[in-house]
């Protein structure tokens, strides 16, 4: 596909993959709140066999090259499991995905969608739903508001830009997923404190640290609970088995016990919640290699970390106990034992909660309850093909 001197071409080879990686450090050399990420990561979330997403998904990456120049580059991708979801819950049969999408001008981003668009279709699917890359348990969604400032780990940064791009190529709105940040160096408000003290009297519940010795257990049941919890939730896709060893071995070394709460009612576990530091402050001056010596920086910020920020990205109760003043209960106890943990432990100041789906009612009511404040918005668009 041509557009003037403007040339796409799928990925093919070693060199086009180091191209495809190394765009957004020339896109992004002057944008002070883009946190480059580790290379060597990237390279893994992009190959199959070493990312266990390719293991239900397919994926063809394109780069876009003006007067021989890489000047962008998207991914179009397809996930099995998303297609054998209900229609009803933003996925479902026909819909494929665009995403890692970068373009230095709008032409570049024009002749980008069109090319994984073209793609899709050529694979069957009638739907394209992104930018989501690549799972929906990475980075869904477009930042059209919190430009100002870094994203925390496992969260994505992108031009303003892209949001007139993407728009411009027909694409509708359809779901909207917010990050909260908070003081957590504050007391919550009275009615909070009270709620926390009258589950702390109640005889049938227990909040606990996880225990890191039985990582695989652990993981499970947090897994269990997960999959309960948000399958009836907007844009779900099962996590296999597979993917939650991959993701347990690659967050392992920043699973803090005390930072990872599992909530019991009358001995079953119903709740977690999940909180990791903020590891994009660690790597944020590695600009993405750990050689030569940043790998001894990031060891040595991993043995006890000291951070401004913590991040919940994960927080569940069973569907059982959705909507009863118990779930809201378990999870103030969850945030407040959390919340003194990362302020005595870590150093941190401040909380970041999300994503959170802007049709989430209970979290967002939840959100607020603890005086948190929007500070990030994604936009995940649709567009029939």
């Amino acid at each position: 596909m041509a557009h003037t001197d403007l040339v796409i071409t799928p990925v093919s080879g070693k060199a086009d993959m180091k191209a495809f990686i190394d765009l957004p450090w020339r896109l992004y050399a002057k944008d002070p709140n883009w946190v480059p990420p580790l290379k060597a990561e990237v390279k893994e979330l992009l190959t199959p066999g070493k990312n266990p997403f390719f293991g239900h998904a397919k994926a063809q990456y394109f780069l876009a090259r003006r007067s021989g120049r890489v000047v962008g580059r998207v991914s179009a991708h397809i996930d099995e499991l998303a297609l054998g979801q209900p229609v009803e819950q933003g996925m479902g049969p026909g819909t494929g995905n665009f995403g890692l999408f970068e373009a230095e001008d709008a032409a570049v981003g024009e002749a980008l969608i069109a090319a994984a668009e073209q793609w899709l279709r050529d694979q069957g699917m009638t739907r394209v739903l992104g930018p989501i890359s690549l799972s929906i348990w990475e980075e869904p969604g477009l930042l059209v508001e919190g430009h100002d400032h870094p994203p925390t780990v496992m969260m994505g940064h992108n031009s303003p830009a892209y949001q007139a791009m993407i728009e411009g190529a027909g694409y509708a709105p359809v779901k909207q997923l917010k990050t909260y940040e908070l003081d957590i160096t504050q007391q919550f408000p009275p009615l909070i404190q009270r709620i926390v003290q009258s589950g702390e009297k109640n005889g049938r519940i227990r909040i606990r640290k996880v225990d890191k010795a039985k990582f695989d257990q652990e993981a499970a049941i947090i897994l269990g609970i997960l999959n309960d919890a948000w399958g009836n939730n907007w844009g779900f896709v099962p996590i296999t088995d597979a993917e939650v060893a991959h993701t347990g071995k690659k967050l392992k070394p920043i699973v803090f016990e005390d930072l990872i709460m599992v909530a019991e009612l009358d001995g079953e576990p119903v709740a977690f919640m999940m909180t990791l530091p903020d590891l994009n402050e660690a790597i944020a001056p590695l600009n993405g290699s750990l050689f030569p010596f940043g790998w001894i920086k990031l060891l040595r910020w991993l043995r006890k970390p000291q951070v401004r920020t913590m991040r919940v990205p994960l927080m569940g109760v069973v569907q059982r106990l959705q909507s009863s003043r118990m779930a809201s209960q378990l999870a103030f106890m969850m945030i407040e034992y959390i919340r003194r943990n990362a302020i005595a432990h870590y150093g941190a100041t401040r909380g970041e909660i999300g994503w959170v789906l802007d049709d989430n009612q209970g979290m967002n009511a939840i959100a607020d309850a603890i005086d948190s404040r929007v500070n990030k918005i994604y936009q995940i668009y649709e567009k029939a093909l």
